[in-house]
């Protein structure tokens, strides 16, 4: 029996490879040994950064909220405790979006949490 050969599938595996890693700079996406490392590094970091960017997400909302706060007389922290015990079930997402665009309406949350912390 002849020996067999990976031809058409090392073809087609390079040229999938090459494909994925086209927008790269230099022998990132020219050489298949050069580019299957970056392919691998980038996935990785993908995947990485899938759960990064739900934590960063929240700190730039925390961020935003405290700093709408302040603006009215309380902080943070104070803010998000008079609103749990005032039972208000808003997420730090909307509460951010109020505080960017609707400043009236944070500011009767923010008096609201300051009836309740104290």
């Amino acid at each position: 029996m002849a020996r067999s050969r990976p031809k058409v599938y090392a073809h087609r595996r390079h040229k999938k490879v090459l494909k994925f890693t086209k927008g790269q700079f230099g022998s990132r996406s020219k050489l298949f040994k050069r580019a299957n490392e970056a392919m691998i590094r980038s996935l990785a970091f993908a995947y990485r950064d899938r759960r990064t960017r739900k934590r960063d997400f929240r700190r730039l909302w925390i961020t935003r909220i405290n700093a709408a706060a302040r603006i009215n007389g309380i902080n943070y922290s104070h803010l998000i405790y008079g609103l749990k015990k005032a039972d208000v079930q808003v997420d730090r997402k909307v509460l951010a979006d109020i505080a960017a665009n609707d400043a009236e309406g944070f500011s009767a949350l923010a008096e609201l949490a300051k009836s309740h912390v104290n």
